[in-house]
């Protein structure tokens, strides 16, 4: 598989990346169609079915806890294939309330030899109306599938809530949790909303309108302290969860030939600034609420290690691309080569085991 994989590998990355993940969501919406079956005989190769990676959390069954982060599947297409593939978890999005295209393209660079890819998306998708009336077809789905919520570009921050609250109502009924974004770095001046008095307003008006999990999800480009004192807020807010982090504008972690000048960085580059400020928002928050870990995950040694530091879950997007589709799978076997390693009998016994008591 792994061969396959790097042969398929090297017919992609001659395409656009654009060009390119839209062959693979094409492929993947369709492949049972075409080929009957098929996602059964993947489900049965990817799916890691053991009881000791399952957790209940957010009033869900989680079977693994490797998820797909937001951005991969922005419009909710490609939920049966990537079930498949063995993720415990979806998230989609990050969806506005109008349809949007983003911004110009080329927006989507590849940094090959760093294993991270750099992304200006511009929260381009088919908009809140699109999108309900696909996911309202499937839901309840078999597993937790999370709505990454934004604001649209021509909204002005002043009106940013009227954008978050009209989503909250819109998707209430057909998600299992929602992931507020206001950390994205490819919409303007949305990072400027990453305020304590604007997450107090926020939560003050989505609260009431859903009895479904907020989880709150920062940018790695700030000074721990921030970090802390913006996930308490959230926290102490209503939020149910904290995800650490977004992509990276800190433009001194990659010395790739293909860097751009704008952009959010992910992949390997991000790693370790990605896994300090989990790290220092983990030794605070741990056992006050629930913390998801995002970014340079590539294996079940970094998404273990992450675990240990406190989360019950973890996301991938860049390893996908550059590891292969396989990836759910292998970081599942690792983990639970890992948990036996330590003595553990579950998942849920390794989570905060190196947090400083």
């Amino acid at each position: 598989m792994s061969l396959n994989y790097n042969t398929l590998k090297s017919i992609f990355f001659k395409f656009d990346p654009e060009t390119a993940h839209k062959i693979a969501e094409v492929a993947m919406v369709g492949a049972n169609k075409i080929f009957p079956g098929s996602l059964s005989f993947l489900a049965h190769k990817c799916v890691v079915d053991d009881n000791a990676l399952k957790q209940n959390l957010f009033s869900s069954t989680y079977h693994n806890p490797v998820g797909i982060a937001g951005g991969f599947d922005k419009n909710a297409t490609m939920f049966e294939a990537l079930t498949a593939l063995g993720f415990g978890h979806l998230e989609f999005g990050t969806f506005t309330p109008k349809s949007q295209p983003g911004n110009a393209k080329p927006r989507l660079f590849r940094l090959i030899d760093e294993e991270s890819i750099q992304n200006a998306m511009g929260f381009n998708n088919e908009g809140c109306e699109a999108i309900k009336n696909r996911v309202k077809k499937i839901y309840p789905f078999t597993i937790p599938i999370w709505a990454n919520i934004g604001k649209n570009k021509v909204t002005p921050n002043e009106d940013a809530i009227k954008d978050y609250e009209i989503l909250v109502r819109e998707f209430s009924e057909i998600c299992d949790t929602f992931v507020i974004n206001v950390s994205s770095p490819n919409t303007p001046n949305l990072r400027d909303l990453q305020d304590e008095s604007f997450i107090k307003e926020l939560f003050s008006v989505i609260l009431p309108l859903t009895k479904k999990p907020i989880i709150f999800k920062i940018a790695p480009d700030m000074s721990h302290e921030d970090a802390i004192k913006l996930c308490s807020c959230a926290v102490e807010n209503g939020a149910s969860g904290v995800l650490v982090s977004n992509t990276s504008v800190d433009y001194s972690l990659s010395h790739s030939s293909n860097l751009k000048d704008f952009g959010g960085l992910s992949g390997k580059v991000i790693a370790k600034k990605s896994k300090d400020i989990f790290k220092a928002v983990a030794d605070e928050l741990y056992g006050k609420t629930t913390l998801i870990a995002c970014g340079g995950i590539d294996s079940g040694a970094e998404a273990y290690e992450r675990i240990k530091m406190g989360a019950n879950l973890v996301q991938i997007f860049t390893s996908f691309i550059f590891k292969g589709p396989m990836i759910a799978r292998d970081i599942n076997l690792e983990i639970l080569e890992l948990l036996k390693r330590d003595g553990f009998a579950s998942i849920s016994e390794a989570v905060g085991a190196n947090v400083k008591k």
